[in-house]
């Protein structure tokens, strides 16, 4: 089985499992996600491969970090995840992308990534939940952060935390990869 079969197959399983465990019809949970509801079948059959953004939405929406949507291994309370594990769900041809490293639920998902935003690339976000907070750390080049129209510089080795719950874009102006990692706190579902 490939890397993508199992990660379809995980995500369909565990997309299954969280919307049991929070009681939402599949009616619900595609109003929650604002998805569509043949979106959330085709993913629960394992049928589609769908968008990061689509995936985001769907955990925000049942209040578990992408981690445990994707996980395919459950084991023991202290979990390693080798470097050839790490999930990569968004790139671009010309080599920016993002990683999630690691995830928990503590009390919502949180999870860590690392980035690489390629000089004049940058990755949009649409608002999380309200509570969602991101912590970012820039190890090499300058991240331009832009949350809710406002534009912020956060150079090499400063770190920036914000409230993400408008919508905020990731951007490189300069002239060098831009490399960062970032923690994302969600909080749980109410």
């Amino acid at each position: 089985m490939s890397d993508l079969d199992l990660l379809t197959q995980s995500l369909s399983r565990n997309v299954k499992h969280w919307r049991a465990v929070r009681g939402f019809t599949l009616d619900v949970l595609a109003a929650r996600a604002g998805v569509s509801r043949g979106m959330v079948i085709q993913i629960e059959q394992a049928r589609t491969n769908p968008s990061i953004g689509t995936i985001v939405k769907i955990g925000d929406a049942l209040g578990v970090s992408i981690t445990t949507l994707l996980d395919y291994e459950r084991g023991p309370k202290v979990r390693i995840v080798p470097a050839e594990r790490a999930v990569r769900l968004w790139h671009t041809e010309a080599g920016s992308y993002n990683r999630l490293l690691a995830g928990a639920e503590a009390p919502g998902p949180l999870e860590m990534w690392d980035w690489c935003l390629m000089p004049g690339e940058n990755s949009p976000s649409e608002p999380h939940p309200t509570g969602t907070v991101e912590l970012v750390h820039v190890t090499a080049g300058e991240l331009t952060l832009t949350v809710d129209g406002v534009e912020y510089l956060v150079p090499t080795g400063a770190s920036a935390t914000f409230e993400a719950n408008t919508p905020h874009t990731y951007g490189n102006q300069g002239t060098v990869p831009m490399l960062l990692v970032m923690a994302v706190s969600v909080p749980p579902v109410q």
